[in-house]
């Protein structure tokens, strides 16, 4: 029998999960007081109050190996309110609204049928962006919160196209379940705020924000101020439904007091549809340009 030979490029030592699945404690120190446990396996020591810098890190890291493993370069942000509804429940809930005669519930459910079409254009701009963009040399992802509402029309967008997308959730007091349509391997899970909306942003080449509310205005603003103040490149920010957003921000407000210049006004773009918003970022970009091997949208922040 022909002995076998070591492989060149073998490990010299063990992984950590080779470790951390082999490790046996003697009995005496087998029990919850013990601190003889692996410190990377030990779950209570890295959730100690101490260990937060390292959590933090662990947060960053995670989701940003996994997507160059998969291959995401480039994203589309798509802000929004989780509290949009399908337009097919939209519809099922103002009918059963109008049987029950409350006139209070009619108006709510009216208004929310109302807003129901964002949810159609939020899924109808991530099937745009995932089919149309696969012909490019660097392919972009749908990148969502990954709960219900706008951040579900994202997600979903991107599936009826048969393509990959990304939800960044986070955990909150009141549970927010991971919405169907994200792809599970870029399905991601956050404990911090701020990091969660540093990966929004690190990958980007453009956000879309449709109507939302404090969250929404939250990522809208800290995109909006890291662009302003040179901390970020600048990118397309567009703002879908202009009614709404002029009705909930007086922008010119802001220019007359000061507050901001006059050119500020220039790092937004109101849109009302999918294909609008398409073609702005088309142009911006040269998408529908032939193709150049190599262009690279994404740039870190």
């Amino acid at each position: 029998m022909t002995e076998k030979k070591p492989a060149l490029a073998a490990r010299n030592f063990a992984s950590a999960q080779e470790e951390a699945a082999a490790q046996r404690a003697a009995s005496r120190y087998a029990g919850p007081e013990s601190s003889y446990e692996l410190a990377f396996a030990d779950s209570d020591f890295l959730l100690r109050d101490e260990l937060r810098p390292v959590r933090m890190q662990l947060e960053l890291l995670k989701p940003e190996l996994v997507q160059k493993e998969q291959g995401i370069e480039s994203t589309i942000v798509i802000f929004g309110s989780a509290r949009i509804l399908p337009p097919e429940r939209a519809a099922a809930a103002l009918d059963a609204a109008r049987t029950g005669g409350d006139a209070q519930a009619v108006a709510r459910a009216e208004n929310a049928e109302r807003m129901s079409r964002f949810y159609r254009e939020a899924q109808a701009l991530a099937e745009l962006v995932t089919a149309r963009s696969r012909q490019l040399a660097t392919p972009i992802y749908v990148v969502t919160g990954g709960g219900p509402g706008i951040m579900e029309a994202g997600n979903r967008g991107a599936h009826d196209a048969g393509g990959k997308s990304i939800g960044l959730n986070i955990v909150l007091p009141r549970e927010q379940q991971p919405n169907p349509y994200i792809t599970p391997e870029l399905c991601f899970q956050f404990h911090y705020f701020a990091l969660r909306k540093m990966h929004f942003l690190m990958r980007s080449i453009a956000l879309v924000c449709f109507p939302g509310g404090f969250g929404t205005l939250d990522e809208l603003f800290e995109a909006l101020t890291l662009i302003q103040t040179g901390k970020s490149r600048a990118r397309p920010v567009l703002l879908v439904g202009r009614a709404f957003w002029e009705k909930l921000l007086n922008f010119e407000h802001l220019v007359a007091t000061g507050m901001i210049a006059e050119r500020d006004l220039q790092l937004f773009h109101f849109v009302e549809t999918a294909h609008e918003a398409w073609a702005l970022l088309s142009q911006h970009y040269g998408f529908d340009d032939p193709p150049q091997d190599g262009q690279d949208l994404s740039v870190d922040i």
